[in-house]
């Protein structure tokens, strides 16, 4: 897949180079250092064609990693490789830098031995590397270290390795979701879906096996609770996922028969799924905004916001961005909460409010000054932006159950103390004015 990897510095010097396919020669690093990194202008596409050959690169402070193909392979996996690769160098040098990467140069030849077959990745995860791979790059010479090296490589579970022990069970999981929404001035929503992701922090002893279960229209409609009464009883109102992605763990042939996510988790932080709705999104807030005219050397402007959400919630760290025209010469702003500046360089009010409850509303007033301009176009009057946080799912994504099984160690589900947590937040949330 892969035909060469190089490490280059800021200079173009190369750090690291492996071919691993005869069709790339030694001309490849030079037309890369010549076109990408000593170009004129800075190149800005992640991937560049030079004489039929595609060079893929990320850039970490002032260090480049280039994947070299000559071959029509997916793009995508590529760079999931140079951004696991980021992470397997860092989690055992710390800091990318050129000064590291000369120090653990050996041990860096020793990781792409591993993760690398033939240009085609292999074992990425950084738990099991560490397992064999030491900071020197010394093998460990024990037997139960070697049979643990035996079992992760040739076994299924390379993410997670034996033998550990925790004394106190915990499992921490959060769901954090992007709103994107663009709205006209009527209110009328012209478009709007909702980026997810399950974060998962296991601290559990063993080889557990975990089952995670939502709040999917598939399921309850196969459990024969997706009719409306019942729906509205339990008050968990079920979505429908258009699309969705898992980690490695996940057993995907129980998902596509059952719907259910069973996995064992790997140890620490991960990230277990993503997610994308765009039905029945629930947006935190409405912008209502009021643009008048007053000649041509004034501007009124004023803007109202509405929480809608249950009155017991709070939003918090909300930022509102009202575009001005680019002959502005003066401000006077009028607002009921929080506080609101006009930044000249940023052609904008900024209006932040530290936290507001569900079912409320403010409003922000406007007097904009404009110099006299022999421009006939009019002013194109860019959309309203917001950022802001809430404690909830906006696709309305519910955790109906987290369950943990392990046999083999004296705990049960009932053992293990779970903690979750729904953090929604703007994305890309503009209104047109």
């Amino acid at each position: 897949m892969i035909g060469g990897l190089f490490i280059y510095n800021h200079k173009g010097e190369v750090l690291i180079s492996r071919v691993y396919r005869d069709d790339i020669g030694r001309n490849a690093v030079d037309a890369f250092r010549v076109n990408v990194i000593h170009a004129r202008q800075q190149v800005r596409s992640p991937v560049t064609n030079i004489a039929r050959t595609s060079f893929f690169h990320v850039k970490r402070s002032n260090i480049w990693l280039a994947a070299v193909t000559k071959q029509n392979v997916n793009a995508a996996m590529v760079f999931e490789f140079l951004y696991k690769m980021c992470d397997v160098m860092a989690a055992y040098f710390g800091k990318i830098s050129e000064e590291n990467i000369k120090n653990n140069f050996v041990l860096i030849y020793e990781l792409l031995d591993e993760i690398l077959d033939f240009g085609y990745p292999q074992n990425s995860e950084t738990g099991a590397l560490k397992t064999f791979i030491t900071q020197q790059g010394i093998k460990s010479q024990t037997k139960e270290e070697q049979s643990q090296i035996t079992s992760q490589v040739t076994g299924q579970i390379g993410w997670r390795r034996e033998g550990i022990k925790y004394r106190r069970n915990e499992l921490f999981l959060d769901v954090l979701e992007s709103v994107n929404l663009l709205m006209s001035p009527q209110g009328q929503v012209l478009s709007a879906h909702v980026s997810g992701r399950v974060v998962m922090k296991s601290y559990l002893s063993g080889m557990p096996e975990c089952k995670f279960g939502m709040n999917d229209k598939i399921v309850i409609e196969k459990q024969g609770k997706g009719t409306a009464d019942e729906t509205s009883k339990s008050g968990k109102q079920s979505i429908a996922i258009d699309d969705c992605t898992f980690h490695q763990c996940v057993r995907l042939s129980k998902f596509d028969s059952e719907r259910s996510i069973s996995f064992i988790p790997p140890d620490g932080e991960f990230e277990l799924m993503r997610y994308r709705t765009t039905k029945d999104i629930i947006l935190p807030f409405r912008v209502i905004p009021l643009v008048r005219e007053v000649g041509r050397t004034k501007l009124e402007v004023k803007v109202v916001i509405k929480s809608n959400f249950k009155p017991s919630l709070l939003a918090q760290k909300i930022e509102v961005r009202i575009p001005t025209p680019l002959n502005t010469s003066g401000v006077q702003v009028i607002c009921m909460k929080g506080k609101a500046k006009y930044k000249a360089s940023e052609n904008a009010i900024v209006w932040k409010i530290k936290r507001m409850a569900g079912m409320k509303e403010s409003q922000i007033s406007a007097e904009i000054e404009l110099l006299p301009t022999n421009d006939k176009k009019k002013w194109a009057r860019p959309p309203i932006s917001m950022n802001f946080e809430v404690p909830f799912a906006p696709s309305g994504l519910k955790v109906r159950y987290l369950k943990v099984f392990e046999p083999k160690l004296n705990y049960s589900d009932h053992d293990v103390i779970k903690w979750v947590r729904y953090i929604g937040r703007s994305g890309i949330y503009e209104t047109r004015c």
